[in-house]
This record gives C-alpha cells, structure tokens and sequence, in this order.
C-alpha cells in the first residue's frame, strides 16, 4: 500500500506543534485533524496547510505567530526541503530534490501494488450499476453507466475495499409480460401468421430477428401450445437471449460482474411478503383502495404506492419498482452483508432516491450506507450534428453498434472525462482521431512513446532494468515528472472517496502531458553522459508503470506501439 504524501506532511506537522506545547511555545489543547492540500500558485511549495489559522482562538495569538512557532519545532524529515510561513499563517512545504528523485526507485519496488491506498479498510461494498431492463439492447446511456461503476468499483477495491460487481436484472412485472407479448407476435409473424402487434408491445428490429431465430428453432411448437402459456415460455427464453446479447456487450467493454442477481427471485423467495409484514407491523403500510402504500416522514410525499390496486389482474404485476426496491436493500445490506451498497442511477431516477432511503430507513437500516450515484445523459455527435438513430436499424444507437465503431477504449475513457453530473457529448470523430485533441489517444501515444524508448535504450545496449543512483536527475522538467507520478495515490484516494472515478482520466492526462515536457526538455538516451542516461531511463521506467496503472484502473489498454 502506497502513504500518502499529504498524510506525511500532516504527521510532520502534529509533531512540530506538539514539541511546540511540550517546550511551552504553544498552550495546550487538542491537536486537531490537520489538512492539507496543494496550493494553487506555483512557489508556494509541493504542499501547505492552514490549520494554524484554525488555532488562533486556542493558542491565544496571531497564526503567522502560531505557524513559526510550529515550523521552529517541526522534527527533520528526510522528505522534507524547504518549509515557510506564507500569507497569514499557512505552512508550505517543499519536497527535498534529492528525496524526490529518489522516489522513482520506491515507485518501481511497489510494482503493481503502487497507487494503492488503504481507505476501505477491507469494507465490503457492492456496486450495483447498468442494470437495464433485459427487454432490449443496450444503449449509449448504458454505456456510461458501464464505464462509471466499472471504474468505481476498481477505485474503490484499488482503496482497500472488498468490491463486488452486481448487475439487478429486472426480470418481474409488466415489462416481462409485454416483452413475452411482442416475442410471440413476432414468432407467429416469422411462421407466417397474421398476428397484431400489441399496441403497447416492443418495437425493435431486435425482436423481429429472436422472433425469428425462435421460429427456426421451434418451429410450430409454441403455435400449437396454449396462447399463456406460449406467451410465458417464449418471454423467459427470449430474456435469456437478451441478458446474453447483454453479458457479450458488456464483456466487449470490458465490463464484467461477479453477480447477476434476479428481481423475480425477491418474491419467490418470501423475503418481500416478509419484509412487507414487518413494516405493516411498525405502522409504515397503509392500505387505501386496494393498493398498498409506503408511509414515511422521511418521504417528500404522504405516501408511495408499493403495491398497485387489484384492477391489475396479474398479482405479479402488481409490485412497484420500489416494492422491489425495498426487498432489494435489505437483501444486499443484511443477507449478503455489504458495509454499503452503491448504485448507479441515470439522472431521471433523482425522484426514488429519497424514497429509497426512506425505505432503508424505515427497515431500520442505516441510509448512509445507502449510496446512489446519478449521472447525466450522453448526446452522440458525429460532424458537429446529433446523431439520434442508427444508420442501420433507424432506431436508437445501441452499445454494440457504438463498439463496432470507436471500440471499447474511447468509450470507456472518453465517457469519464466529465464529471456524472455534467451532460455530455460524445464525439464520433474524435474518438477515432489520431491526435493530440483525442485524449485517450493522447495518453495512449505517451505510453507507447514510453515503450519505445526503453527498447531503443535496449536495443542500444543499455540496462533499462538498473538501479542506478537517480541524483543526477535535478532538471525541472524531471522534477516535476516524479511530483506528477507521486499524486497518483492521491488521486485514488480522492476518486474512491468522493465516488468520483473522473479523477483518473484527469490525472492520466496530466501525466502524459508532464511526461511530454519531460520527454521534450531531457535527452533520456545520450552515450555522452551514462550516468544521466541511467538515471533517465529509471524515470521513465517509473513512468511507464504510473500510467499504466491509471489506465489499468480505468479498464483502458496501455499499448506498447502505436
């Protein structure tokens, strides 16, 4: 597990301002949780901390005064340069050159260990994300679902984390039987039958080819077969063939779950009547015109229907999505155990959130262990234009279809380059352009400049694998590559505890960006001076893993040629 380097600064600091109090500069009081951050402007040192303005009231004098006092008494630290007051009262500090060169070595020991950060603990947490309805292909909405909870649960279990990967399949109430409907419509219709299509059935040119595919198959044996049961039999073959369509669209991302956990099996199991009785018990459930109502003050209304009225025939139809729902929670939180469940949700769910929580709240369940994630929809751009349909089918673009165009690594880092909360445009061109405006292209190229480096140096007969003394490397531009590679935990920290995995691709940019500047000022192979060729090549070898291991959390090929 990689410290984190803000976490050292902040240690350093306690020290100095408890020898402060021991030697009677500072008065006693509680030292407080000290933090630390990155300043903004460039000279303020690699780290600073404003906790001695937070100290004025207890120590009794001005912070500036506070923070030299704190600074005199601040042990040596091997990593520590330069250390000044600024402004006033903060504390900057300076990374030592020779430490920070050093640290290249460090990064390389770690190996594929480096960047990882204990934040979990080992918390087991289930990330439930894509889940989308099993009656048709995915989407590009599904997409960013996919690559924001694939990357998430990565983060999260590259933080200490115990992750589990689920995808709810939706395989109970109306939409099961209007899927059914729509499969044997197209089936009569594939045997030659005059059979209308319901009015409100599934229209996708999908469903013409199962019906198809099942008539080849069946022939007329579900023609033969009572029209219910028919209806039935065809709906739950057909939702095989749709979550295998869906389980090889997401495997072809890159994408796949630990857990395919079916909602019909909340009910045949009990656990809903169970768990339906007992807020019954607790005076949650309300009973009007025969429907079934969550009540909560917690609810931003009276009441939530969770079961609908009797003028549905089909009892299994009658459950909500938050009847459900409830089962659901409970079982991830109490039957399977998971510290927290975390859900991703496109933005038009915002309005079960609360209810959600509601629902954990009134089970007795703690609604911080609840956490649901909304991101906002995805515009595909192709010259500028929206691009609404299929050139192919003339209906929406599917998953499948956006694959066989860019491929899996533009989708899965193009769609995080924006926070979940941000609508964005996807643009079909630039995902396959070949410059530096193409960012997944743009780290990709810096990876694979990596690469070749090290064989030309091999090839030249350098030993890329040496551990040579890196003193030698003082240059600016190599400085400030190590200050880069050494923000990667950092920045895992930071994505897995804000559940925000847009962080990488960020910091995967801003690492190819340091490392071409690098690259640009400093000569790495010259046979005029070994001991600065060694000492380059140890950095760029550290660099080569830093950015593969950011593109490795993000699911995204690091190539070594392009």
């Amino acid at each position: 597990m990689s410290v984190l380097m803000r976490d050292r600064v902040a240690a350093l600091i306690a020290a100095g301002i408890r020898a402060a109090q021991q030697q009677g500069d500072l008065p006693e009081f509680v030292v407080p949780q000290i933090g630390v951050e990155r300043p903004r402007q460039a000279g303020h040192g690699d780290y600073g901390s404003p906790v001695c303005l937070q100290l004025a009231k207890e120590a009794r004098m001005a912070p500036r005064e506070i923070a030299a006092r704190v600074v005199r008494h601040m042990p040596a630290a091997d990593f520590a340069g330069t250390v000044e007051v600024a402004g006033p009262g903060y504390i900057n500090l300076t990374l030592a050159p020779a430490w920070l060169t050093a640290q290249a070595h460090a990064i390389l020991v770690q190996g594929e260990r480096w960047g990882w950060v204990d934040v979990g603990g080992g918390e087991r947490v289930q990330v439930e994300f894509v889940s989308a309805n099993p009656t048709g292909p995915l989407t590009v909405a599904s997409a960013r679902n996919a690559a924001i909870g694939d990357v998430l649960a990565s983060v999260l279990a590259a933080a200490g984390y115990q992750v589990e990967r689920e995808y709810y399949v939706n395989d109970a109430g109306s939409q099961v039987r209007k899927f059914g409907e729509s499969l044997y419509a197209r089936y009569l219709q594939a045997l030659g039958q005059d059979e209308p299509f319901p009015e409100d059935g599934y229209r996708g040119l999908y469903l013409v080819d199962l019906g198809r595919e099942l008539a080849q198959q069946h022939g007329t044996r579900y023609l033969e077969a009572p029209r219910r049961e028919a209806v039935r039999a065809l709906g739950a073959e057909g939702l095989e063939q749709m979550i295998d369509w869906i389980g090889r669209d997401l495997a072809a991302l890159g994408v796949k779950f630990d857990v395919w956990f079916h909602e019909r099996s909340l009910y045949e199991s009990g656990l809903f009547e169970h768990l339906i009785q007992g807020l019954r018990d607790k005076g949650y459930i309300v009973e009007h015109d025969s429907a079934v109502w969550l009540r909560s003050p917690a609810l931003e209304v009276d009441a939530v229907v969770i079961r609908s009225p009797e003028v549905i025939p089909e009892p299994e139809e009658r459950p909500t999505y938050l009847a459900s729902d409830i089962a659901y929670v409970w079982n991830k939180l109490v039957e399977r155990g998971f510290n927290k469940a975390i859900y991703v949700w496109g933005a038009d769910h915002h309005g079960d959130v609360p209810r959600l929580k509601a629902a954990a709240a009134a089970l007795g369940l703690d609604p911080n262990r609840v956490v649901i994630i909304l991101y906002q929809m995805v515009n595909l751009k192709r010259g500028g234009q929206e691009v609404r349909m299929s050139k192919r089918t003339g209906e929406f673009v599917t998953l499948r279809e956006l694959l066989d165009e860019v491929g899996p690594d533009p989708i899965r880092f193009m769609l995080l380059t924006r926070t979940v909360d941000s609508t964005m445009d996807f643009d079909l061109d630039l995902a396959v352009e070949q410059s530096d405006k193409n960012p997944v292209y743009y780290v990709q190229y810096a990876h694979a400049r990596i690469a070749s480096i090290l064989r030309y140096a091999a090839e030249a007969g350098w030993d890329v694998a040496n551990d040579a003394d890196v003193s030698s490397a003082t240059h600016e531009s190599e400085l400030m590559l190590v200050r880069k590679m050494l923000e990667f935990p950092e920045i895992v920290s930071l994505a897995a505890t804000q559940m925000a995995p847009h962080h990488l691709t960020f910091y995967a940019q801003e690492l190819a960006a340091t490392f071409h500047t690098f690259y640009r000022d400093c000569r790495v192979v010259d046979q005029a001076d070994p001991e600065r060729t060694r000492a380059r090549l140890v950095l760029v070898r550290a660099a080569r893993l830093t950015l593969a291991q950011a593109l490795g959390l993000l699911g995204v090929n690091a190539p070594e040629r392009m």
